[in-house]
């Protein structure tokens, strides 16, 4: 099925389906609205944001220092150039208060956006209390009630970024957590930074609901996520720092050797042209 020329409630719809088809759903994080039509164009059925990879693209650090009016610019134009489910890494949910959260939200997604992540950390250092990160995510599912979207709300639970010196004890807190955020209406979880293969089967046996994990080198990879009982799997910052790293790195060898070899791109202007619309 193709999300192509969907209303919002359709896609919506859509997207959540596309978490139960019986294999992970893997999803490339865009960073702009060249990226999103780059990855849309390859297949991918969903295109989720990165907030580092948005952030970094606009000259701001990630962690909310990019002011809320632009990353909602920057996903509407993605949203513009393609037709499949957009999803937005919403960080902590732009405000304070579970009722600025239940705002911000609505704004986010009268651009069209269909799903979203909220996590649970504050600044990869420490974690909210358990009950103030749920009540943001009722906000949130009440935001998305109110304006009739079923969007998919992907609960960020961020106990391996920040760590803990017993490791069972990391484990039931999160799933304590997951379960709390379930019952406030989120969709799915996220345990970012869960790694080891053992843990993740543990966890997505313990939650009953998708699971979803962060791609990196050294996951184990799809069909192995799936037998561990994984249901999305998304690429976080990592392709965005990919293309950085390769751009950085031909125009590094450009400086030091006044050569142009490296300048021969695998996808040329006239590939580019065609994703986009001409007027």
């Amino acid at each position: 099925m193709h999300a192509s020329g969907l209303p919002p409630l359709s896609k919506a719809q859509h997207f959540k389906a596309l978490h139960h088809n019986g294999a992970p759903l893997l999803l490339p994080n865009a960073w702009d609205a060249g990226s999103a039509a780059l990855f849309a164009g390859l297949g991918f059925p969903a295109i989720a944001t990165t907030s580092g990879g948005v952030a970094w693209s606009l000259g701001y650090a990630d962690g909310e220092a990019l002011p809320l009016a632009e990353l909602l610019a920057a996903v509407r134009r993605m949203v513009r150039v393609v037709d499949v489910p957009v999803t937005v890494d919403f960080e902590a949910g732009f405000g304070a208060t579970p009722q600025q959260v239940g705002e911000s939200v609505r704004t986010l997604l009268d651009t069209g956006a269909v799903g979203l992540n909220l996590e649970d950390g504050i600044a990869h250092t420490t974690l909210r209390p358990v009950e103030e990160a749920a009540q943001r995510i009722a906000a949130a599912r009440q935001a998305a009630d109110a304006m009739g979207i079923p969007a998919f709300i992907n609960a960020r639970v961020d106990n391996w970024i920040v760590g803990g010196a017993d490791p069972q004890a990391l484990f039931d807190d999160a799933v304590r957590r997951a379960h709390a955020y379930l019952a406030a209406g989120a969709d799915g979880i996220y345990p970012i930074a869960l790694g080891d293969p053992a843990v993740i089967e543990r966890f997505c046996a313990a939650v009953d609901a998708p699971v979803n994990m962060g791609a990196r080198a050294g996951l184990p990879n799809l069909a192995t996520l799936q037998q561990l009982g994984v249901a999305r799997v998304s690429t976080a910052t990592r392709l965005a720092m990919v293309a950085y790293s390769a751009a950085r790195q031909t125009a590094q060898t450009l400086r030091e050797t006044g050569e142009f070899s490296g300048l021969d791109a695998s996808l040329g202007y006239d590939a580019l042209q065609r994703l986009f619309p001409t007027h």
